[in-house]
């Protein structure tokens, strides 16, 4: 069952959790969306972003 997340904190806080298996970094270049998708137990949380600087301080600070 699919969540949409606005605020990147709380999906910071999401992907450290125990349950989270895998992520996803997708992008769209003709609307220039960047999607973080991370697969938990119950939920696959998204992220979506439109700023390319925020999306790549994002990927450094997701846990491997």
């Amino acid at each position: 069952m699919p969540q949409e997340i606005g605020d990147i904190k709380k999906f910071i806080e999401i992907c450290r959790r125990t349950d989270a298996s895998s992520a996803r970094i997708k992008k769209n270049n003709k609307s220039q969306q960047i999607k973080f998708k991370v697969r938990c137990q119950r939920f696959l949380y998204t992220l979506v972003l439109k700023d390319s600087e925020k999306a790549e301080k994002l990927k450094q600070s997701l846990p491997p």
